[in-house]
């Protein structure tokens, strides 16, 4: 793990390719720059590389964030992201950190809201960015796991928990800084 806190440029765009196909995300850091500048350093880091979408809700989110590798996955959950105030809200496309209940809880976890999830806006989650070209294949990743995969099975044992009990899960091949 390297540095967490390395600000991110102004605006910049994050390429992933995945199992399903490939997407798109531009990032305005002014709309949440603590998210923005740790999605910058996890993407400049390849921490996406070769992980799943572990949650996938049809008509609400689609969820990733935990590595494969438990140790990299340990390395990152002490280094939690301060809270942003939420400037943009919920809407389909939108990408947001997850978080618990508690303050600054942020660290890994991603989510791209299917729907509009205006709800979310008052639990405090700050969109940082939004898809912007490949909203279809995100519509595609394999749901038919749900909610089911155990984050602390995932945190404890990583793809080869995921591999062994969810083999169909979809999944991150690698996700680069767009030039």
């Amino acid at each position: 793990m390297e540095s967490t806190d390395e600000q991110a440029p102004d605006a910049f765009a994050a390429l992933f390719e995945t199992s399903a196909g490939n997407f798109k995300v531009q990032v305005t850091r002014a709309w949440a720059p603590h998210g923005a500048d740790r999605f910058y350093a996890l993407v400049s880091q390849g921490y996406f590389a070769e992980q799943r979408f572990f949650r996938v809700v049809p008509g609400f989110v689609v969820q990733w964030g935990m590595s494969g590798d438990p140790e990299l996955t340990s390395q990152w959950r002490n280094a939690p992201i301060p809270d942003d105030e939420v400037a943009q809200s919920n809407t389909r496309g939108r990408i947001t950190f997850a978080a618990t209940n508690l303050p600054n809880s942020r660290t890994t976890q991603l989510f791209v809201n299917y729907g509009d999830n205006l709800n979310l806006d008052g639990m405090g989650f700050a969109p940082f960015g939004e898809v912007v070209e490949g909203m279809e294949t995100l519509d595609a990743i394999n749901a038919e796991y749900g909610e089911r995969p155990d984050q602390g099975q995932i945190g404890a044992r990583g793809n080869e928990y995921l591999n062994e009990a969810f083999p169909n899960l979809d999944y991150i091949v690698t996700a680069t800084i767009a030039e």
